[in-house]
């Protein structure tokens, strides 16, 4: 083992699989060791997507051929993604830290759309960042008595996974893996 290394020839348990959900979702990318666990152990199988890569790990009484790509076979119910709460942080990252009646960043508010006192609730689709001037502006009314218009409808956050559009910079993985298996034009 230590010639291998020593040679110049990268470790084996440096490779990386990509596991996949139950329902083929693209999930994350984990170390040989990690893949070999889930494999073992019956949480996850083998994927065979045509020409992909496997790598041969031998133990003294065990030869496995682990591949590039695994699913994994059960899915544990807490790790199911839940929206998160509707608190300030949350919803400040949803709305982009910009005030969503004028468009400012500069001292955001929460602002409840229908008001607390007129029967709105503290939930996803009546909560955006607002400024203090146009949260006072407002104050306890009802758009329509304001003239005021929202730049988008409140809702609650997507999965990562399927959100299509993310602050810059952003990937969701399971995008930028399909984007990486697009065959190359040449």
């Amino acid at each position: 083992m230590q010639s291998q290394q020593q040679s110049g020839q990268p470790h084996i348990f440096q490779n990386q699989v990509v596991v996949f959900s139950k329902n083929y979702l693209p999930l994350a990318r984990i170390n040989l060791k990690r893949a070999i666990v889930l494999l073992v152990t019956g949480q996850a199988e083998s994927l065979g997507f045509g020409s992909t890569q496997q790598w041969e790990v031998r133990s003294p009484s065990v030869v496995l051929q682990i591949p590039e790509h695994i699913r994994l076979t059960s899915g544990n119910p807490e790790r199911h993604w839940k929206a998160p709460p509707v608190n300030r942080r949350e919803v400040f990252r949803r709305d982009n830290h910009t005030c969503q009646y004028c468009g400012s960043t500069k001292h955001l508010t929460l602002d409840h759309v229908i008001p607390r006192s007129k029967g709105g609730t503290h939930t996803w689709d009546n909560v955006v960042a607002a400024c203090q001037r146009c949260n006072s502006g407002k104050s306890d009314r009802l758009l329509h008595e304001t003239g005021m218009v929202l730049r988008t409808k409140p809702k609650a956050p997507i999965h990562p996974a399927f959100a299509s559009q993310f602050p810059k910079g952003v990937n969701a993985f399971a995008e930028q893996f399909w984007k990486e298996q697009q065959p190359v034009d040449t």
